[in-house]
């Protein structure tokens, strides 16, 4: 398969397209040293420091109380360091990392949920008493021990962070002062501004319109005013605000939504007022973009045991398809991807070899009802084993080798043909701000069956603004089910 075969160019419907970057949206930056040193990283180190602090401290408590009559069975200190065993370490990173993954370092709200630390903590210590009997079921552990450092980590966690909180808190208010960049439609821009001035002295420094809150002038007004916040009102629920989101997050930093501010975004939110106006704040992650390296290699890993293990699958297509009409075994056609940037998406071929040719022919039997899509339920162009490729899907597998050449995902927003993308209103194209998929979300809902393009976009859209990795893998669940279902495929 030939990986190099794109156009270097962006797609020549949609110039407006063209991005400095050729990453995904979802996609993490590259780290600078600057990054380092920012105020919410530098909060970020220190509160971890005073978690690692509060847990030994709480260790060596719990071994000074049981030390004479219940020590720590030798089985569990592979190694001591700090005068901790191993197993204070292992589970220190454990808990770093979950309160990481929560958001207990970065949002200045997280880092005030002291109930959640301590639910985290108790976790870690419920998680390591199930890991330590299936290491050992006839590991004998100590209850006073275990109990004591479990309450005593609890806290000493709480109360460091509240002592730390309430310590950083006049560090913040001059090391980070806040400077708004403000989204509104133009009869509130003024009140708005007025109102974060004469509530909570917050200056505005920069402004833009609630229609361009996607368009690359803006993003680019937000980074030269040195904004520490991005406040939004009313941003067009068509484009839904999921491209600014992400351009955000990706430079670390936050964006609140005002409630009239209606988009798919509001599951991230986090409740919190600014200059008494209540707000729903989408902070970045501390440590940045690891669920979508996740991603990454789980596309790969994927696609090479799927291409390994469906080898004779394969070949029992390619001689099938060869016995059943004349014509090449692999069909590729030139789609739009990431960016707008064509490329070649290759399929088992279902219909006759002329079937492009004869596409013009059958437009006026379309059954989308817009027009965008070209759907056809009894397409004369399909052949024998055609029809039953494409009711199983199975013409799709080839584009497994597209993924491990990196133009496609497992998952993601499915390319069109150029054809059907010139047809796209300027909100459609927000799609291709991220991989497209082997399969997505459209493909679970419906996929065939669903007329009209404006609703495929709105699931895409769906899928980009709410995109977990938990979300790609109930995607994979689901097709393996849709496919053998059969369900809206024609």
């Amino acid at each position: 398969m030939d990986c190099h075969r794109a156009a270097p160019t962006v797609f020549k419907y949609r110039p407006h397209l063209r991005r400095d970057r050729s990453q995904d949206l979802r996609a993490p930056r590259r780290l600078h040293l600057r990054d380092a040193l920012t105020w919410s990283t530098q909060r970020g180190l220190v509160l971890m420091a005073g978690d690692v602090l509060a847990l030994g401290v709480s260790w060596h408590l719990a071994r000074s109380l049981n030390q004479l009559f219940s020590p720590i069975p030798s089985q569990l200190v592979w190694w001591t360091w700090l005068g901790l065993p191993s197993l204070f370490w292992v589970m220190v990173a454990y808990t770093l990392g979950l309160f990481t993954y929560a958001g207990l370092y970065r949002s200045s709200r997280q880092v005030k949920n002291y109930l959640q630390a301590g639910k985290l903590v108790s976790l870690v210590y419920l998680t390591a008493l199930v890991v330590m009997y299936f290491y050992d079921p006839k590991l004998d552990l100590p209850r006073s021990l275990f109990f004591s450092a479990w309450i005593s980590s609890v806290a000493f966690v709480v109360i460091t962070r509240v002592v730390m909180t309430l310590a950083l808190r006049p560090l913040e208010k001059s090391r980070n002062p806040t400077r708004v960049f403000l989204i509104a439609p133009a009869h509130r821009l003024k009140r708005l501004a007025d109102i974060l001035d004469q509530r909570a002295r917050v200056p505005v420094i920069g402004a833009a319109l609630a229609s361009t809150a996607n368009s690359s002038a803006t993003y680019q007004a937000i980074l030269a005013s040195n904004a520490t916040l991005v406040l939004a009102e009313s941003i067009p629920s068509a484009d839904l605000a999921s491209e600014l989101y992400w351009k955000l997050r990706r430079v670390g930093l936050p964006m609140q939504l005002l409630p009239t501010s209606r988009d798919m975004l509001y599951r991230r939110g986090q409740p919190e007022t600014v200059a008494g106006l209540p707000t729903l704040r989408l902070d970045a992650p501390l440590v940045g973009g690891w669920d979508y390296r996740v991603k990454r290699w789980m596309d790969y890993l994927g696609a090479g045991l799927g291409v390994l293990m469906l080898a004779p699958v394969f070949l029992a297509i390619a001689i099938a398809i060869r016995l059943d009409s004349p014509g090449p075994v692999f069909f590729r056609q030139e789609r739009v991807g990431l960016h707008g940037k064509p490329f070649q998406v290759w399929k088992f071929r279902t219909m006759t070899a002329d079937a492009p040719q004869k596409q013009a022919q059958l437009e006026q039997q379309n059954e989308t009802a817009d027009g965008i899509l070209f759907k056809v339920k009894h397409d004369p162009r399909v052949t024998r084993v055609g029809a039953f490729l494409r009711r199983t899907s199975l013409d799709e597998l080839p584009q497994l080798f597209n993924v491990l050449c990196g133009q496609m995902s497992l998952v993601g927003p499915r390319p069109l043909p150029l054809r059907d993308v010139a047809k796209f209103d300027g909100w459609h194209n927000i799609r291709h701000q991220v991989l497209p998929g082997v399969t997505g979300l459209w493909q679970i809902s419906g996929r065939s069956d669903i007329d009209t393009f404006d609703d495929v976009a709105r699931l895409d859209l769906h899928y980009i603004d709410n995109w977990s990795i938990n979300l790609d893998l109930e995607i994979l669940t689901e097709t393996v089910g849709i496919v053998f279902l059969g369900k809206g495929a024609y």
